[in-house]
């Protein structure tokens, strides 16, 4: 008996798990096993050509009747997300292709049988030697693969590993698993569970691009931290972003006039800071001194500065004296074909027309090592490190976009290791499979475009392009969902899309704007905040349907805390990225409320939450916008209607029955966008109480939430106790099917609401725990 592998090339068709994907494989693409890469049912695609070229497009079979989401670049910078059907609507730049099959069930089986359950099929287009491969269709409905090197004597006409393809029934593993072969394969970065992540994740911060743009200034900074401060939000870390280095434009352009010098490219003149952030009366302290207040005089625990993996815009200036040990030489980008045609103003843009002064390869350890010990030695704790994809468009001489790329990374990653032990760096300006492939340190990256507070298009664009970004890259690192302003039209709509990323929370804020019954939800007296556990990411459901064109649908996007789970609902229909036009535009949508429909297995990991393996899937729900608590049994559907730009919060917390009509789930601090990231500890105890025969017999199940009918502990002894550990302080909020008997917070008993028709517990915690404890312990008797 031959076992045939679960995805394979057979009469010119890629099968997976006996699901025809593509059609008409031409005989020049090759398959080879992905067995080597560890325990994981996959193949790898290559293609033979003719001859050797810097450039190679391959078709590499047809692709119709499935639904698909491709990660494409639509900058070169930036990806964002695509949907559709059929192999001539995958873009230009995919470097991540996710595949569903039409027949089949979303339902899980109970006895684990895949035949009538959905596969998911990941294509991951890799880095082969020097060149670095993506996807993109053509008007034949072929999936082309296409290759560069970025470097015309850089040539090859044979591939084995240019396209990873795996598939499995839950989407979420299946990514998993491919990235973890690829890994294994590649050999060249490491995953994100396996990467230190920054303290900076656990706190509130301020960064000052929003509100002073690159004219930052010492007193700016302090500023904005006192005024942040002032309101009872205080930031803990501050991102002080462009505007701090010593720049300046080329000698040619000092001398011409006034009009023309202000569009010249700046490039770095210095590794120092800049006279704005130099002390008056002691210049030499430099960048330090800035330091020393925001952690002395503010109580900051991090500072992250802001410069390009180039050093600046216009990278090194050549001819500078106190850089020439770095060997800077001017370079024009040459960009991708796929690139221009998404982006099609990069021609026009100043790094193309003016050029880049690119630290010679060799030397850029030593240009890292000596900008960042310096800055390691004034208190900077990190560095956001910006502009990454320039790289791919200046290998023309030196090896090609994947061996310059992996020489700077190379030298980032040591530098970073050795001057911020806390691994403090930022990826941004890097959604390029040469840099996401070669990145062994990086642990955060920036999951979109811009927040852009005068850009009323971008506002929908970005939830959408973060959450379905966060599908490819949440593998790899921690993705960061931008700052964004407190007081703005869609403040709410981007805060608590914040609050469930799972990543930073910061803003831009300029001092004395600040919505601070907004920033409350966000951020704890302390300065900490309550982070969701894993990058967010769109709930199974919404993987391939469309919420930013097709009018009909609602983005849900699903994260997990200890114990509790939370799922954000957004309406972002009416803006996208235009194929047509290349660029983000409005376009026609519906004005009243799309409704759709949550389910507790929205929180696609609940399980891991479930307080025993008995558990029936029934859930607490808690919607933040009402106040609302209902009580979801397994697989029932609750509607939530929503118009453009509104959205909601839900707190998923599944249900423990300590006895018949006992039941409990803590939902934490309710107050907050993402309250259960407050419960640190949760222990359920049974008492003798649950045998006794007082117990109300006529209990009607979980399902019944509308009556006032509650089951009550008549007798004086205890059915159960639940102990929590729950950090910082607000309003606690929790579901108990039952009146509880007392509340203690610590020692003492504190008075409490409960609602019958619901079951929604409350009381309050009105002060942080001692600094001792960390955490309140409370104590419910049921």
């Amino acid at each position: 008996m031959t076992i045939k592998p679960a995805v394979r090339i057979s009469d010119r068709k890629l099968i997976v798990k006996d699901r025809t994907i593509l059609t008409g494989v031409p005989d020049n693409v090759v398959a080879a096993s992905g067995s080597s890469s560890g325990p994981v049912e996959g193949v790898f695609l290559g293609a033979v050509f003719d001859k050797e070229d810097s450039r190679q497009v391959v078709p590499v079979g047809i692709l119709r009747d499935v639904r698909f989401m491709a990660c494409f670049r639509f900058k070169l910078w930036w990806m964002a997300q695509k949907m559709g059907d059929r192999g001539s609507e995958i873009p230009l730049e995919t470097q991540f292709l996710l595949v569903e099959t039409k027949d089949g069930s979303y339902l899980e089986s109970d006895d684990g049988n895949e035949e009538n359950q959905i596969v998911y099929t990941v294509f991951l287009p890799l880095i082969e030697g020097p060149f670095r491969a993506c996807l993109q269709g053509n008007e034949r409905d072929e999936l082309e693969l296409c290759l560069e090197s970025g470097d015309v004597e850089t040539k090859a006409s044979s591939f084995n590993h240019s396209v990873f393809v795996h598939s499995g029934t839950d989407p979420f593993a299946t990514i998993f698993e491919a990235i973890r072969a690829v890994k294994l394969h590649l050999k060249t970065f490491r995953q994100r569970h396996e990467k230190k992540l920054p303290g900076i994740v656990d706190y509130f911060g301020w960064c000052t691009w929003d509100a002073f743009y690159q004219d930052v200034t010492q007193e700016g900074v302090e500023a904005g931290l006192e005024s942040l401060a002032a309101g009872g939000t205080p930031p803990k870390f501050v991102i002080i972003d462009d505007g701090w280095q010593s720049v300046g434009t080329d000698p040619v352009a000092e001398e011409s006039s006034e009009g023309e010098k202000k569009q010249q490219l700046l490039r770095l003149t210095g590794i120092k800071e800049n006279a704005k952030f130099q002390k008056k009366d002691d210049p030499a302290v430099g960048i330090k001194n800035i330091v020393n207040t925001a952690k002395n005089k503010h109580g900051l625990k991090y500072v992250y500065v802001w410069h390009a993996i180039t050093g600046y815009w216009g990278g090194v200036r050549p001819g500078v004296k106190e850089m020439e040990e770095y060997g800077s030489l001017m370079k024009y980008p040459s960009l991708s074909k796929g690139v221009i045609e998404n982006e099609p103003t990069w021609k026009n843009d100043a790094i193309a027309l003016q050029g880049l002064g690119l630290v010679n390869p060799k030397n850029v350890y030593k240009f890292y090592n000596e900008l960042h010990s310096y800055l390691a030695s004034a208190g900077i704790d990190g560095v956001k490190v910006d502009v990454q994809c320039i790289l791919e468009t200046l290998g023309a001489g030196l090896g090609g976009r994947v061996e310059l790329t992996r020489q700077y990374h190379q030298a980032l990653d040591a530098s970073v290791a050795r001057n911020f032990p806390d691994n403090g760096c930022i990826a941004c300006m890097s959604h390029n499979t040469d840099a996401l492939y070669c990145s062994k340190q990086t642990a955060i990256v920036r999951a979109s475009d811009d927040f852009y507070p005068r850009d009323p298009v971008s506002h929908t664009i970005h939830i959408a392009a973060v959450a379905y970004n966060s599908v490819f890259l949440g593998e790899l690192m921690q993705t960061d969902w931008d700052m964004f302003h407190s007081v703005h039209p869609a403040a709410e709509y981007h805060a608590s899309a914040r609050a469930i990323s799972g990543g930073p929370i910061y803003v831009s804020d300029a001092p004395g704007k600040h919505d601070f019954k907004l920033l409350k939800k966000l951020v704890l007296p302390d300065g900490s905040v309550l982070r969701a556990r894993l990058p967010g990411r769109p709930t199974r459901d919404c993987l391939f349907s469309d919420p930013a064109r097709d009018g009909v649908s609602l983005l849900k996007i699903w994260n997990m805390n200890k114990y509790t789970g939370v799922l954000g609902v957004y309406n972002c229909q009416g803006a996208a990225w235009n194929r047509m036009e290349r660029k983000n535009t409005f376009h026609q949508t519906k004005t009243e409320a799309i409704t759709g429909y949550i389910r507790g297995r929205d929180v696609h990991l609940i399980n891991e939450a479930a307080p025993d393996p008995t558990w029936s899937g029934d859930c607490a729900m808690y919607c933040h916008k009402s106040g609302d608590l209902v009580v979801l049994p397994y697989n029932v559907a609750m509607p939530v209607s929503l118009k453009v730009l509104e959205h909601d919060i839900l707190t998923i917390t599944p249900i423990k029955v300590l006895a018949p009509g006992f039941s409990f789930a803590p939902l934490g601090l309710i107050n907050m966008f993402n309250a259960g990231g407050a419960i640190e500890g949760l222990r359920y105890e049974v008492k003798g109480g649950a045998e006794l025969s007082e117990l109300e017999t006529e209990y009607t199940g979980e399902g019944n939430v509308m009556g006032d009918q509650r089951v009550e502990n008549c007798s004086n002894e205890l059915v159960g106790i639940v102990y929590m550990e729950v950090k910082g302080c607000g309003n606690f909020g929790a579901y108990s099917s039952t009146r509880p008997k007392s509340c203690k917070v610590g020692t003492n008993e504190v008075e409490f609401e409960y609602d019958a028709a619901s079951g929604l517990l409350k009381f309050d915690l009105d002060h942080l725990p001692a600094e001792a404890q960390r955490v309140h312990a409370i104590e419910v008797q049921l």
